[in-house]
Formats: structure tokens, sequence, C-alpha cells
């Protein structure tokens, strides 16, 4: 189930709520002949490269400071349940698009389903530096297929502030997904999809948040 295209540039958030028992998914097709040129050309590279995370969104919810009369404390709610979701998020800070699913665990299956969706959204001809933090569904080999135009670059340990991808979480969780209660998992998955669509419909504000001078690639 397809949620909400929003815009030609924009990515699709599919919805994978109800059924957390899904077939595994079928890797990739391989390349097809006359894909690629054969010559010794290096496919272009994207501008920047391309990051990508996850982000947990669940009943517990995240409260972020509000504005209020000097001197008074408001109130805001707060869910003591453990329902939750992830948000597998892409942007590409230079082109100003991204690719998101909304899923029920974090995993090597979860991942090859994110890397297909990346995959689609990748330039013609271009080939995805893709920056990611060291989780272990992250790793290549075994269940995680990465598809032929994506290379994943790993960060260094203990260092994901690095990726430009968190700063999308943390204004996601704190103009979206704070200060509110979720009464089932499927306010959740509707909730992050309502969130990253909107998100996505401004290429400029992906840019804002996500450009990292340090990550540039040099053509």
């Amino acid at each position: 189930m397809v949620w909400g295209l929003v815009a030609p540039t924009a990515c699709k958030v599919t919805q994978r709520c109800c059924d957390r028992d899904f077939p595994r998914p079928h890797p990739p097709k391989p390349c097809q002949p006359g894909r690629h040129q054969e010559t010794n050309d290096v496919a272009p590279l994207t501008r920047e490269p391309s990051c990508k995370g996850e982000a947990r969104i669940g009943q517990q919810g995240t409260l972020t400071r509000l504005w209020a009369e000097q001197g008074s404390r408001p109130a805001a709610p707060r869910d003591c349940r453990y329902a939750w979701a992830y948000l597998f998020g892409a942007v590409c800070p230079a082109r100003g698009v991204g690719a998101g699913l909304v899923l029920p665990t974090a995993d090597k299956p979860m991942m090859t389903l994110h890397l297909e969706e990346i995959s689609r959204h990748v330039a013609p001809g271009a080939h995805a530096i893709l920056l990611l933090d060291g989780a272990g569904w992250h790793t290549a080999g075994g269940k995680l297929r990465v598809p032929d135009n994506i290379t994943l670059l790993r960060l260094p340990r203990y260092a994901p502030e690095l990726s430009p991808v968190e700063n999308i979480w943390a204004f996601l969780r704190s103009n979206n997904l704070s200060n509110r209660v979720f009464s089932t998992y499927n306010d959740i998955v509707h909730a992050c999809a309502n969130a990253w669509n909107w998100l996505i419909a401004q290429p400029e504000r992906i840019a804002s948040i996500a450009s990292r001078p340090w990550a540039h690639v040099k053509q």
C-alpha cells in the first residue's frame, strides 16, 4: 500500500504496518546488458553524498520546548505504552530529494527494502555514495542486498552526529512528531508518513537542514 506520492520529485512512503510477518523481499534484479556504457568512464557521482538513517517513533513520544508565559509551567501529553515504528529515510541535500519507508522493524531485510527504494531515486546515470552509521543492519553481506548504483560509506565509530540525516530526525521530532499521543500503531505510521511527505515536498528545506561543507564530492 503506497502512502501519498506528494510530487514528481518527492519520495513515496510505503506503509508496512498491519502484518509484521510479510514475505522477505526478493533480491534486486541483475543489471541488464547495455544499462551502462561499455567504456572506462566512471559514472558521475551525485554532487553531494546522500545520507540515510532510521528513527524510532513511538508512543513514548518526544517532549520539546514550548513558548509559554514567563513563570508558567505548560503541560504536555505523555504516553506510557510501548508501540513504535521505524522511519527509514535518506536524503540528497544537493538535489533536495529523498526516499523513505515506514517499517515495523530495523534489520537487514528492512534495510534491503529501503536500499531498493533509494536506488529508484538516484539520478539517471549517477552513482550514489550513501553515508550511514555503523548499525548492524547497515553491514553488507548476508541478508543485505546493495543495488548496483549505490555504494555504502560508513562513518567512524561512535560518531553518529556526523551524519547529516540526524538533523532531519531532530527537525521532524521537534516540528511534527512531538508532544503527541498515538492511540494505535497505525496512528504512528500515519504520523511518520505525513511528517516525511511534508518535509520531502520542500527541497530547499532539505538542503538547508542536511547540507554539510565537509561532505561535498569533487566531480
